[in-house]
C-alpha cells in the first residue's frame, strides 16, 4: 500500500511500512523513512508506483481547465476527490482514477485564486468577484513580466528604454526592488553577464560621466530639485547706529555671499581697534520664517568647480551681503589691541550699520600682498604709500602672525601649511551648470598665503571670542571641538563650549558665515540675543539649553556638510582627471603616501601606484599613469623611477601630519542593484506544485 501526502508545500508519495491509529511509517523512493501523522495522509493507493503517480498526476493536472473546474465545483466545502469525480467521471457514482485524483489535488493546491484551502485536502471555491479581481491581477503581472523581458532585451542589445533612463539613479542607489525597471536591469545584467553599471553605460543610459556624478548627487541630496520658491527678503527693521569705520572684505572674485569684513582704527596711536564685521541676516530672517526653512533644508552652500548651489536664494543673499559702497547691517566684534605688543584688551559686540569701503579680491591682489611685500613693510616701518589698504593690511598681517603663534603654543606644535590649495577654473562663461567637457585650469595657491592668513585669523578670533561669550551668558550655541591632537580624535559638533585642540582655542563656535552655513545663522541669532538682552539672554534666545531642536540642527548639518564636502572632493577629482586628459599628461612626480598610495606633487590627486608598496613614506617618485575611468574616478599608475635616495625627514613628517586630511583614492562605486534577486518571471507568480 502506498500513500500520497504533503510536507512543507511539497507533495510526496511512498510505501506504507506500518500503520497505527494516529500515524504511519512511510518509506520514500529515496530510501528515506518518515513518520507521518494519519491526518496528513491525503490518498492511499495500491497502484501505480509512487513516482509514477506523481508524474501522471502532474501531467494530467496541466490539462485541467480551472474555469471549468470552478464551474463544476460545489458551492460547499469539498475534497479534491469530489472535484476529480465531478470533473473526470462520466458516472457521478464512480470515483475518479488515482491519477486523476492526484491531478485534481495538485491543480487545486496551485490555484489559490480559484480555490481556497479549507483543511487537509479540502477546498472551497473563491467568490466570483474575488476570482475576477485575482485573475485581473495575474494578467497584469504577466504583462509586467513581459515588459521586464522586453526592456531587458533592449538593454542587452545596447539600447536603454526611456522608463529605465528616467529612473536610473533610483535604480542604482535607492531602488524599489519590485519595480519592473529595476528587475529589467537585473535580468539584463544576468543575461549579458555584465555588471549593471557597465551594462547601463553601454546602453547609453548615462549621458556623460560628469552628468552621472552630478545627477547622482542631486538625486541623493536634492530630490525635489535645486530651484528656490519665490521669496522676498525681509528688511532689517532695527534702528542701527552707523559705525565710524571704513571696512573692507577679502574674498575671491567668484564670491557672491560676502559674509565678513574687517576694519582697523587707531593706527599710529598706540592703541588699535580691530573690527570684525559679519553680515547680519539674523536681524531680519527669523526662526521658523520661510527663508529660515529654506536655509534649514539646505544647511550650507555647495561648492564645486565652475558652479555652486547657494544655501539661500541669490536675491536674499544680495539683500544682506556686505557689498562695497553700502552701509550694511552687521554684527561686529571690536577688539582693542596694544599696537606694539598686540596684547588684547577689551572686546565689545555691537549691532550696527557698517560702511563697506571695498570688496578686495585676493585672486587679483595675491601677487601684490606677498610675504616679500609684508617683510619689506616691516623692515622699512611702512608699506608703499601708493598701495591701497597697504597700511591696514600690513598691521593685520603682523597681527595674524602673532595670533597664529599664540594658538600654536596652545596647540603644542606649528600648523602645517606645506601642502598647497588648488584653484579650479572652467572655461564656462555662462556660469551655468557645467556640462563636463569644459576646458579646466588648475592653479596652485600656497596655504597660508598672507591675505588668507589675515582673514583666517580674524575669523578664528571672532568665532572663539563669541563662543566664550555665549557660554558666559548661559546661552547655548553650536560648537566645534576636538579633545586632543592624538591620532583618531576627531572634530565633533555639540552645544557646549569645549576646547578645540586642532585650532588651539578654548572654544570655537562657527558664526562668521551666516549666508553660507546654517549653523552660523543659528549662532548669530543666539549672539544677537546676548547683545540685545545682556544677562537675561538665556531667557530670550531662540534656542534654550538642551533644546532638542538644536541637536536636530547639528545632526542634520553634520550629515549634509559631510555629503557636500564628499561631493566637492569627488567632482574636483573628476576635473583633475579631465585636466590630465586635456593636457596629454601621462607621467607625474609624486610622493609615497601609505601602503601602495601616492600623492601627486602638483595636482590634488591620490592614486594607487604599482611598485609603491613597501617604499618609505615621503619617498619621491616618478609615476606613469594608466587608463582613466571617469565614472569610478579611478586612475592607476606604475612607479618608473625613484627620485631620491634617502627620504627627507621633514617630507616624511609632512606626510604623517596630513594623513587625516588627505584626499582618498577612488574605488568601486557602491550600487544597490543585487543580481541575486529572484528572476522576473517568478516575481509575484503562483508557485508550482512539486
Amino acid at each position: 500500500m502506498f500513500v500520497l501526502f504533503e510536507e512543507a508545500g511539497k507533495f510526496l508519495a511512498g510505501r506504507i511500512l506500518s500503520e497505527a491509529d494516529s500515524s504511519l511509517q512511510v518509506e520514500l523512493d529515496s530510501g528515506k523513512r518518515v513518520k507521518l501523522k494519519a491526518v496528513n495522509a491525503l490518498l492511499k493507493f495500491e497502484k501505480p508506483a509512487p513516482a509514477e503517480l506523481l508524474a501522471t498526476g502532474q501531467k494530467i493536472s496541466e490539462e485541467i481547465d480551472l474555469d471549468l473546474a470552478w464551474e463544476f465545483a460545489s458551492e460547499e466545502e469539498f475534497s479534491f476527490a469530489d472535484l476529480a469525480r465531478d470533473y473526470f467521471s462520466a458516472d457521478p457514482s464512480k470515483p475518479a482514477s488515482t491519477g486523476q485524483q492526484a491531478a485534481a489535488l495538485f491543480r487545486l493546491f496551485e490555484a489559490p485564486h480559484y480555490f481556497r484551502r479549507a483543511g487537509k485536502g479540502r477546498f472551497r471555491k473563491a467568490p466570483a468577484e474575488i476570482l475576477q479581481q485575482a485573475l485581473a491581477a495575474i494578467e497584469k503581472k504577466k504583462q509586467v513580466v513581459a515588459q521586464i523581458t522586453a526592456w531587458a532585451e533592449e538593454l542587452a542589445q545596447g539600447s536603454c528604454p526611456a522608463p529605465v533612463r528616467e529612473q536610473l539613479y533610483k535604480i542604482l542607489f535607492k531602488p524599489d526592488k519590485n519595480s519592473p525597471e529595476y528587475k529589467a536591469v537585473v535580468e539584463a545584467s544576468r543575461a549579458a553577464h555584465k555588471a549593471p553599471l557597465d551594462l547601463l553605460q553601454q546602453a547609453g543610459a548615462i549621458a556623460s560621466p560628469y552628468q552621472f556624478h552630478w545627477k547622482r548627487f542631486l538625486f541623493e541630496n536634492f530630490p525635489k530639485g535645486t530651484a528656490f520658491p519665490a521669496v522676498q527678503a525681509p528688511p532689517v527693521k532695527h534702528a542701527l547706529p552707523l559705525a565710524a569705520v571704513q571696512a573692507f572684505s577679502i574674498d575671491d572674485s567668484n564670491t557672491t555671499e560676502i559674509d565678513d569684513a574687517i576694519s582697523v582704527q587707531g593706527l599710529g596711536s598706540g592703541t588699535v581697534t580691530l573690527g570684525i564685521h559679519i553680515a547680519a541676516p539674523g536681524l531680519a530672517v527669523l526662526p521658523g520664517s520661510p527663508i529660515d526653512l529654506l536655509g534649514r533644508a539646505r544647511l550650507s552652500t555647495v561648492y564645486m568647480p565652475g558652479y555652486k548651489l547657494t544655501m539661500l536664494p541669490d536675491e536674499v543673499v544680495q539683500s544682506y551681503t556686505l557689498q562695497e559702497g553700502r552701509n550694511c547691517p552687521a554684527l561686529s566684534l571690536y577688539v582693542t589691541l596694544d599696537e606694539a605688543t598686540l596684547a588684547i584688551g577689551e572686546t565689545a559686540t555691537k549691532l550696527e550699520q557698517v560702511p563697506i569701503a571695498a570688496n578686495l579680491r585676493h585672486d587679483k591682489l595675491d601677487a601684490v600682498f606677498t610675504e616679500a611685500f609684508f617683510e619689506t613693510a616691516t623692515a622699512t616701518g611702512a608699506p608703499p604709500a601708493d598701495v591701497p589698504w597697504g597700511i591696514e593690511l600690513s598691521f593685520l598681517h603682523r597681527l595674524a602672525r602673532h595670533l597664529k603663534a599664540q594658538r600654536e603654543i596652545v596647540r603644542g606644535k606649528p600648523e602645517n601649511f606645506n601642502r598647497p590649495d588648488y584653484n579650479f577654473s572652467l572655461d564656462n562663461p555662462t556660469s551655468q551648470e557645467p556640462e563636463g567637457n569644459e576646458k579646466v585650469s588648475i592653479s596652485i595657491r600656497k596655504r597660508g598665503a598672507p591675505l588668507d592668513l589675515i582673514v583666517a585669523e580674524a575669523m578664528i578670533l571672532a568665532n572663539s571670542s563669541w563662543g566664550e561669550w555665549l557660554a558666559e551668558h548661559g546661552v547655548p550655541g553650536i560648537y566645534r571641538s576636538q579633545a586632543s591632537l592624538a591620532p583618531g580624535v576627531k572634530v565633533r559638533m555639540g552645544t557646549k563650549a569645549l576646547p578645540h585642540a586642532g585650532i588651539g582655542v578654548k572654544s570655537y563656535a562657527w558664526a562668521t558665515s551666516p549666508l553660507r552655513r546654517y549653523t552660523d545663522l543659528v549662532n548669530q541669532w543666539q549672539i544677537i540675543a546676548c547683545v540685545t538682552h545682556g544677562r537675561t539672554a538665556a531667557l530670550a534666545a531662540p534656542f534654550k539649553p538642551k533644546d532638542a531642536e538644536l541637536f536636530s540642527i547639528i545632526s542634520g548639518f553634520d550629515g549634509a556638510y559631510s555629503a557636500y564636502n564628499g561631493f566637492q572632493a569627488g567632482i574636483e577629482r573628476y576635473w583633475t582627471l579631465k585636466y590630465l586628459q586635456q593636457n596629454g599628461i601621462s607621467e607625474l612626480t609624486a610622493t609615497a603616501f601609505k601602503e601602495n598610495l601616492v600623492r601627486a606633487d602638483d595636482l590634488p590627486l591620490v592614486l594607487p601606484a604599482m611598485g609603491a608598496q613597501g617604499l618609505p613614506r615621503g619617498a619621491k617618485l616618478r609615476i606613469r599613469l594608466g587608463e582613466i575611468d571617469e565614472i569610478t574616478l579611478d586612475v592607476s599608475a606604475t612607479v618608473i623611477e625613484r627620485l631620491d635616495l634617502v627620504v627627507d625627514e621633514a617630507s616624511a613628517e609632512q606626510v604623517d601630519e596630513e594623513d587625516n586630511e588627505s584626499e582618498i583614492a577612488a574605488g568601486p562605486i557602491s550600487i544597490a542593484v543585487d543580481l541575486n534577486e529572484a528572476p522576473a518571471d517568478a516575481a509575484g507568480m503562483p508557485a508550482q506544485a512539486a
